[in-house]
């Protein structure tokens, strides 16, 4: 694993320890304390998007959505909604919980800025869908843009269309944030990815390459957190259906890297994706990104701040004082929604 790799695993290995969860073990957390007023469901939304995927993951996925305190007083009200996309070995439901949504959308609420928050569930048989599009994990892309907006627009009483939706995410939500907000961008009119990872394009040794490929299949599920994170970017990004038991096209051929993979690898860079993508991000009305000065991302997240930078694309950066996880639920709180209620339309 090259050092971006490694550096990319050091920062979702901090979440893993931080939340209390390693190995083939996904991550908990308490549940969230839910404040008066606030309505917290939890839905079933089916993805057409992610129907037939050779992993066999569920198409039908668990979806956390929190409710403004006024939302139910006020039965004619529109709001604007937040999605919010969930790191690598962990599920919506307990992200929600470690970032204590319902609170943070309650003190948004008494400060009169009212949102609806979405966190779907995108745990996949590995550890994590890595919000990408592939037959063999399914399109998660597509799923978070086109079946879980629908849904949600169809169900809630939304802001429905661009003005009133936001993307964040955090780690491997972050690096969702980065890909689903610049190939969906007529979605979403703002966008924030809080501690994002996998930013510049992974490479591999021959000898981590040939250790990845000798990995049973039985025991992909059981390796630990770092090998699982790169056997769940591997078959996001280079899918090959008539390979199994993977379903993949692993990094090595021939006692050799393979370049051919590691260029669909890096098709799948938020960093690499930039310069093709100018016009989608211009398009935003607001981007936001963050780091901590501790984190092990910071120099991948630096360089896709200094690629926004060289295009001139406007956006919030801000380096704090932390590592992976040190305040995240009170940035969510006092930082990310308070951009969103900035940037979002409200009716």
């Amino acid at each position: 694993m090259n050092h971006r790799a490694a550096r990319c695993m050091l920062g979702l290995a901090a979440f893993t320890l931080a939340a209390g969860s390693a190995g083939a073990q996904n991550i908990t957390a308490p549940p969230a304390p839910v404040p008066a007023g606030i309505g917290v469901e939890t839905v079933k939304v089916h993805g057409a998007s992610l129907e037939g995927n050779l992993e066999g993951n569920s198409a039908d996925r668990n979806v956390v959505v929190i409710l403004p305190p006024g939302y139910a007083r006020n039965k004619a009200k529109r709001y604007p909604v937040v999605y919010f996309l969930h790191g690598f070995a962990i599920d919506g439901q307990n992200f929600a919980n470690y970032l204590h949504v319902p609170e943070a959308v309650a003190h948004n609420g008494a400060k009169g800025a009212e949102f609806i928050v979405v966190v779907p569930d995108t745990l996949t048989k590995l550890g994590g869908s890595m919000y990408s599009s592939s037959v063999t994990t399914g399109d998660f892309r597509r799923f978070i843009a086109k079946d879980l907006v629908s849904y949600i627009d169809s169900h809630y009483r939304t802001v429905a269309r661009r003005e009133g939706r936001g993307l964040a995410g955090h780690s491997m939500g972050g690096y969702g944030t980065w890909m689903v907000g610049m190939r969906y961008a007529p979605v979403f009119s703002s966008i924030y990815a809080m501690s994002a990872c996998c930013v510049s394009p992974r490479t591999e040794t021959l000898e981590s390459a040939q250790k990845m490929a000798a990995v049973p299949i039985d025991q992909g599920v059981k390796a630990d957190f770092g090998m699982r994170a790169g056997l769940s970017s591997a078959v996001a990004w280079a899918p090959n259906p008539n390979n199994p038991p993977y379903y993949v096209d692993f990094p090595v051929k021939n006692g050799a890297i393979d370049p051919l993979v590691l260029a669909r690898w890096a098709t799948n860079s938020p960093l690499a994706n930039v310069a093709s993508h100018v016009g989608d991000l211009r398009s935003f009305k607001a981007i936001g990104a963050d780091v901590g000065d501790k984190d092990g991302l910071l120099a991948d997240d630096t360089a896709i701040h200094d690629e926004l930078t060289k295009f001139g694309i406007r956006h919030d950066w801000a380096v704090y004082p932390g590592n992976h996880v040190s305040g995240i639920a009170q940035r969510f709180d006092e930082v990310v929604l308070p951009f969103f209620a900035r940037n979002l339309a409200t009716k």
